[in-house]
């Protein structure tokens, strides 16, 4: 005796359509120490992005954030290639005439270094709603010391 195929219809329909969806109250967030010493910048940052969006997770859903916090240590021991160390320019506007300012890749790793890696993750973040929220998950430390050490997944 066989199962009709109204009920093998029946069972599949059930297991097809067992996966939940993720709720907010299930979102749990932790917390990853990148160390970026001597590491590319071009690189590295794109492994922030994905962690931060929460892409790395299973239960990844794009209309919820579910990403993790980042500790960034060493920023100011990060690297880029070929000659983008001088040529490499960031610019802010104030939206006045003459209000253009440009620094180069050099300069701004000696005045703030932090400001390099939260560009280029902002960079290669969605332009959505999140945005605002996963920038402020990256912390970024210019040296190996950070306040964040029994926050940190052992």
């Amino acid at each position: 005796m066989g199962i009709s195929d109204y009920k093998a219809k029946k069972i599949m329909n059930r297991l097809t359509h067992s996966t939940k969806p993720t709720k907010e109250k299930q979102i749990n967030r932790n917390w990853h120490l990148i160390d970026v010493s001597d590491k590319i910048l071009g690189r590295i940052a794109p492994q922030i992005v994905r962690i931060v969006s929460g892409k790395n997770k299973t239960d990844y859903v794009p209309n919820l954030d579910i990403g993790d916090h980042v500790v960034v240590t060493n920023a100011s021991k990060v690297r880029v290639t070929g000659k983008k160390t001088l040529s490499k320019e960031y610019t802010n506007y104030s939206g006045y005439p003459g209000g253009l300012k440009k620094i180069n890749f050099a300069d701004l790793i000696k005045k703030d270094s932090r400001e390099i890696i939260k560009r280029a993750v902002s960079g290669m973040l969605p332009k959505n709603k999140f945005r605002s929220d996963r920038l402020n998950r990256i912390h970024v430390f210019p040296n190996a010391e950070h306040t964040f050490a029994n926050k940190l997944i052992k």
